[in-house]
């Protein structure tokens, strides 16, 4: 095996061995499935017609990606706390490698959840709504699929990248908290409509929707192809692991 393929190794037992884990991702599940039941029933309840693409969306911004957030960020920040990265550091003594490693755990693990997610939720949702639910061609729910995986696992090294720049649960969370609500709402203020859509929270859900179709999160069309959402919140996430690279190497040389 490779190095980096031990390292890996080591970073999925670690990642599975920890109770937050299993909590954050069940917790995720959990929070979906409620919005999802309580969406779909809304809808059939008010008579009116609604999308299930809609409901998915809505229910991965407003509630399941907190826990991933979570997990993402106690990843590498839970090591610090408890003193446990220096035994990291000693086992892949190359601080880019124990971050690649840590990164190639959490890609895989979060695009399968967010897949299974909005598959489930659009499933509950419509089950629900019954006759009210508007008929989704299945080319566009596919794309709600794979937008919304890519969006759990590209938020993910966001999340790993922040933590390994602060090194601390709490500011971790809350600095990703603003970078997906606060500072853009603030740059919208500010007359900076056009770079709204290009921070991470907005390009994630754009890239679960076809181009023009109206944004169920902030109610606007989307500006673009579903595959330039994706490719910006690519880059937060690279930059966002470039800086924790950089930190993870000065302080821990």
């Amino acid at each position: 095996m490779s190095k980096l393929g031990d390292a890996v190794a080591s970073e999925w037992t670690k990642f599975w061995s920890v109770r937050a884990t299993w909590l954050s991702l069940a917790a995720s599940a959990v929070l979906m499935t409620a919005y999802s039941v309580m969406g779909g029933l809304v809808i059939a309840r008010d008579g009116e017609t609604g999308s299930v693409r809609s409901i998915a969306i809505n229910g991965a911004f407003y509630m399941a990606q907190f826990p991933v957030i979570a997990v993402a960020a106690l990843f590498v920040t839970s090591e610090y706390a408890s003193g446990s990265i220096r035994s990291s550091l000693l086992w892949v003594p190359v601080r880019n490698r124990l971050l690649l490693a840590k990164a190639t755990v959490l890609l895989p693990v979060l695009f399968v959840l967010g897949a299974v997610l909005a598959g489930l939720s659009m499933v509950v949702g419509g089950v629900l709504a019954g006759a009210h639910a508007i008929p989704v061609p299945a080319g566009q729910i596919v794309l709600t699929i794979a937008g919304m995986a890519a969006y759990f696992a590209l938020l993910g090294v966001l999340c790993l990248g922040i933590g390994t720049a602060l090194r601390s649960t709490a500011g971790t969370i809350v600095s990703v908290m603003v970078l997906l609500l606060m500072l853009p709402m603030l740059v919208g203020a500010l007359g900076a409509n056009a770079l709204v859509d290009y921070f991470p929270g907005f390009a994630g859900v754009n890239g679960m929707l076809p181009e023009g179709e109206m944004n169920p999160i902030f109610h606007t069309p989307t500006v673009y192809a579903p595959w330039i959402g994706t490719l910006s919140c690519a880059a937060w996430s690279v930059a966002a692991l470039v800086a924790g690279s950089v930190v993870l190497r000065k302080r821990d040389a």
